[in-house]
């Protein structure tokens, strides 16, 4: 399922796609939740609304989201992830669920399967944060990969399955004062959008910084 996210008001408008440049294309994020009891209606999916009440908050850039809702099955993982990458032209797919060590959770493996670079970083930052808390974050197997076909290419993440987990590892640890302690993954997401050729990503900074070298910033535009 397909939902467009308009930019707030003081966001920059996109180019015309008279005069578009690829990084100036319609951002689209997979949002994937995995989970064979929230998939068969056992209970109700918590992480697909956690994911995008995230992004809503984050990104000043508009973006449509596709959403998919999926059990913990490795095939049905990487046909979702290949679909939503190839056909959907997603530039960034999250997924949630399936990253623990019990023999369903199979979501890396899926997600090592289709990627064609692993991105390590992504994962050891996660798994920092969440140390901070439980120390059973080292049981979590998140990471990842980039996806890319000829004229494509995405960013993928493995996220943790709870929604409070899910918005610590993007946006990192703040303490009471709003300054940063932990960064968080997303920061890093919209330069690495940027080297694969994806749309331009801009954040609200009072939620998630975005850090591009300065090379890579685009001029603000006259008020």
């Amino acid at each position: 399922m397909a939902t467009t996210t308009a930019a707030p008001a003081t966001a920059t408008k996109a180019m015309t796609s008279n005069s578009a440049r690829p990084a100036d294309a319609e951002l689209v994020i997979g949002l994937v939740s995995v989970s064979d009891r929230a998939s068969a209606g056992t209970y109700q999916d918590l992480g697909i609304p956690a994911l995008h009440d995230w992004l809503r908050a984050a990104l000043t850039t508009p973006f449509r989201v596709e959403t998919r809702l999926i059990p913990d099955d490795r095939a049905q993982i990487e046909a979702t992830l290949i679909e939503l990458v190839d056909t959907a032209r997603c530039a960034l797919v999250l997924t949630t669920g399936g990253t623990g060590p019990a023999r369903r959770d199979v979501t890396p493996e899926a997600t090592l399967a289709v990627g064609t670079r692993e991105m390590p970083g992504f994962g050891e930052q996660m798994r920092q944060i969440s140390l901070h808390f439980v120390p059973t974050a080292i049981l979590s197997r998140q990471l990842a990969v980039i996806r890319e076909t000829p004229d494509h290419a995405a960013l993928i993440l493995n996220l943790p399955g709870q929604p409070k987990a899910i918005k610590e590892t993007l946006e990192g640890l703040k303490d009471a004062a709003g300054a940063s302690l932990v960064g968080g993954i997303f920061a890093a997401v919209p330069y690495c959008v940027d080297l694969i050729g994806g749309p331009y990503i801009e954040t609200d900074a009072a939620v998630c910084k975005a850090f591009r070298p300065k090379s890579a910033l685009r001029p603000t535009p006259a008020a």
